[in-house]
């Protein structure tokens, strides 16, 4: 890092809510927040925003402006919208905004494309209102913004990777600010059986039917949820959450489309690189990715004893608590380190004790990894 970049502000809706008290609250519960609706005639768990919430957000839809968009759209207007109003960010300023999506406007595409095969017409917003580049173009546009608006889809390592391209971009002196983060609202038929066809997906009812970080489960458990996070990024110090010390980043070679080397190399890149010159028992804690998957959790585990050896950090996650939102998951995973490091408090999970507790939390690595093999690593730190 060439120069200092800190997090100055975070802004999340998510199954925990929206609150950050409430949000800490939730988390210090040994409840998970994940519930079963009925997708394609059958009932699947699934990590839902509160109704109360859910209702703020889609009457969004009351204003001109947003009545046509997506749900993924409305989920980062209502988180920008909160994050820029607490900030108190000035409009003249030049401040970028880089907001990407897993899936995009999953919602409307399918309504779309099945208003096109029952009368044989796209319908006029088909497009506009399904591309990727909607998010921060009306995040820009609702916040009238004067800087950069960027939005890309790097699978389920999206959010962190907005965070790096925002660093690039801050160190470079091209912006001001930036605003970045993930906005997932995929909760649909479709993207539940895509997820069921790869045999990925939790099939049992259990206590906790999401069973990230059991390395002794022989069945996969990946839940999906909704949610949206955006973090308020600078050069200044001023009232800080914690400072980006190391970022990492790393792609590995596939043997298939959705593969993940057995040691996870990608992973141990971008955590070495992350890392960087300093002591590895400088790492308090990781907030993993571990997606809940046989597969994906063990070669993450793998690459972080790899690098690590025997002295391993903390280790926890909150895809049991919340499933898994895709794009958005990495900024939910960074809140989770930021409010454990302010609160000097570890969120372990209730049915793995296998795992070191920290004495401290000064340095707390997040780590996200997506289909394509990419791999994004942010080590946070409280010295400012």
């Amino acid at each position: 890092m060439n120069n200092p970049i800190y997090i100055n502000s975070i802004s999340t809706i998510s199954p925990l809510g929206e609150e950050r008290k409430g949000i800490w609250n939730n988390y210090k519960s040994s409840s998970h927040f994940i519930t079963k609706a009925n997708f394609n005639g059958a009932g699947e768990y699934a990590g839902f925003l509160p109704t109360w919430l859910k209702q703020k957000v889609i009457s969004l839809r009351q204003e001109d402006e947003l009545k046509n968009v997506d749900e993924t759209v409305l989920f980062a207007v209502y988180a920008s919208r909160k994050l820029a109003g607490e900030n108190g960010w000035n409009k003249k300023e030049n401040i970028g905004i880089n907001i990407g999506s897993s899936r995009g406007a999953t919602g409307l595409f399918e309504k779309y494309h099945r208003s096109f095969l029952e009368s044989g017409k796209a319908e006029v917003l088909a497009s506009p209102a399904t591309t990727l580049g909607n998010i921060s173009s009306w995040v820009a546009q609702d916040l009238q913004s004067s800087g950069p608006e960027i939005s890309h889809s790097v699978t389920c390592s999206t959010g962190l990777h907005a965070i790096l391209n925002a660093v690039a971009w801050l160190q470079a002196g091209m912006a001001e600010k930036f605003l970045v983060g993930g906005s997932e609202a995929a909760l649909t038929p479709f993207t539940i059986a895509q997820m069921k066809a790869m045999k990925i997906y939790a099939s049992q009812d259990a206590d906790f039917p999401c069973r990230a970080l059991d390395l002794e489960k022989t069945r996969n458990t990946m839940i999906l949820g909704e949610a949206a996070g955006v973090l308020g990024l600078s050069k200044s110090p001023r009232t800080p959450l914690a400072r980006i010390e190391g970022i990492g980043f790393a792609t590995e070679k596939l043997k298939h489309a959705v593969s993940l080397s057995a040691n996870a190399d990608c992973l141990q890149k971008s955590m070495k690189m992350a890392v960087g010159n300093q002591q590895l028992s400088n790492v308090d804690a990781i907030v993993m990715h571990a997606p809940g998957t046989v597969k994906g959790d063990m070669a993450e585990f793998n690459a972080i004893r790899s690098l690590f050896g025997k002295q391993l950090p903390a280790l926890t996650s909150n895809k049991w608590k919340i499933g898994h939102s895709f794009g958005a998951s990495g900024i939910l995973s960074l809140e989770l380190a930021l409010l454990m490091m302010e609160h000097q408090e570890f969120i372990g999970i209730p049915f793995v004790n296998d795992f070191n507790k920290p004495n401290k939390l000064e340095k707390i690595l997040v780590n996200a990894v997506g289909f394509g093999g990419n791999a994004v690593s942010i080590l946070l730190s409280r010295e400012f």
